[in-house]
């Protein structure tokens, strides 16, 4: 059975796994389900076609699953999925999608969203990401696994933030960042490699070695970035974390962060 404390409102149709808690004056409307061992603290909102995994923690004042903030939205069916052993701290708003960004919001597993941060509509962030206090994410924003924003750093909509990548605080990111380097300042330049996060992550020093001299051809060559590209896509053998930041380039839209 769940623990919902007797303030705590629960609408017909929420459906709540065992083990499940949620605090004092919280309120879980029709259309949410919740996964086993989550615990919604008190004051938290939660509403939307949203579906909660497992052994989450939402604390105090979160609002999950509220309309997007979006003028083209005009109450089209649309959806919110969490995954699990997600902390979702204090004053954190996560959006449904819309109809225009395929409908739906997605956030993976093991995430930390920090007091104060906003992820909108149709985003999607992946597992093992850290947003602290007051990042934002813009519509359409995709975050890749590991990555971690700064403090009151904001994404542009449809931009992507590549895995194992680092945003200093405040940085404001209009343009796609690569994977595994650092960002920082307005508008957001390429400041060098992640190195310590990916020391931390068990990168072996080939794939460190490879991943500089790759960094170095793309942005501290002098070299156009399609000539770039083209010398280590000749290299007679990849590594794999080179080709996923080939491919990464390759697939840019927005074009990417820039030293």
């Amino acid at each position: 059975m769940a623990e919902v404390h007797a303030s705590a409102i629960i609408e017909d149709g929420a459906r709540l796994a065992d083990n499940v808690s949620v605090g004092a004056y919280s309120i879980i409307r029709s259309g949410v389900s919740i996964g086993s061992g989550t615990v919604v603290g008190p004051h938290v909102v939660i509403e939307g076609n949203t579906a909660i995994g497992c052994d989450n923690e939402i604390f105090q004042f979160a609002s999950i699953g509220a309309i997007p903030q979006d003028m083209k939205f005009r109450g089209e069916t649309s959806y919110l999925s969490i995954g699990d052993r997600n902390k979702i701290r204090e004053f954190t708003t996560i959006h449904l999608g819309t109809e225009d960004g395929g409908g739906k919001t997605v956030i993976g597993n093991d995430n930390l969203f920090m007091a104060y941060t906003h992820v909108a509509h149709d985003c999607i962030v992946r597992n093992h990401v850290i947003l602290a206090n007051a990042a934002t994410l813009a519509g359409h924003v995709e975050v890749d696994d590991f990555a971690i924003l700064g403090g009151m750093s904001a994404v542009h909509q449809f931009t992507r933030i590549g895995s194992h990548a680092m945003a200093s605080g405040g940085s404001m990111i209009a343009q796609d960042v690569v994977p595994y380097v650092i960002v920082q300042g307005d508008r957001a330049k390429t400041v060098g490699l992640n190195l310590v996060g990916l020391k931390r992550r068990g990168f072996a020093k080939e794939e460190l070695s490879a991943l500089k001299k790759a960094y170095k051809l793309l942005f501290r060559s002098g070299m156009m970035q399609e000539e770039a590209l083209k010398e280590i896509e000749s290299w007679e053998d990849i590594p794999a974390p080179v080709q996923k930041l080939v491919d990464f380039v390759r697939q840019s839209e927005r074009g990417i962060a820039r030293a």
